[in-house]
């Protein structure tokens, strides 16, 4: 006999169709680095010359980075449990913001790498693709994503 609590939980689950929701998220939000790339490496080897579209690169890179740890931290951390998810989210973006910080630091002093365009590129598509990921979300316009 089954435990009827048991059922009733059994829809808490952080997904009933056991896909990686978080891991989906953050290849969503990768692809769409496609349409955010090429314009900011762009504008920065045109303001900053060719070190400046290699910084930008740099920093976009860092982001990408990024967003598959985080769907990757919590996806497997959903599937022990909704404690140990909520605190992946909570301090898992401090953690990976201070990653970030720290990778962006390490990479402008071994190298003689354009900070500006790494820092501004980092930040601008850090937001764009956050966003982007968000409003798609709210839509709906992720499919696989839906439960029922």
């Amino acid at each position: 006999m089954t435990d009827p609590a048991a059922q009733d939980l059994s829809r808490y689950q952080p997904s009933p169709l056991g896909k990686d929701v978080e891991a989906i998220m953050a290849w969503h939000t990768v692809r769409r680095t496609v349409w955010i790339a090429p314009p900011l490496i762009a504008v920065f080897w045109l303001a900053r010359g060719f070190d400046g579209g290699v910084a930008a690169a740099v920093g976009i890179a860092i982001v990408v980075a990024n967003f598959l740890l985080a769907g990757l931290a919590l996806s497997k951390s959903a599937r022990i449990s909704l404690s140990l998810y909520h605190a992946a989210a909570l301090f898992g973006f401090f953690v990976r913001l201070g990653l970030i910080m720290l990778v962006m630091f390490l990479v402008a002093q071994a190298t003689e790498i354009d900070r500006l365009a790494m820092g501004v590129s980092a930040v601008v598509s850090y937001l764009v693709l956050l966003s982007w990921e968000a409003v798609a979300v709210a839509k709906g316009s992720e499919r696989e994503l839906e439960w029922s």
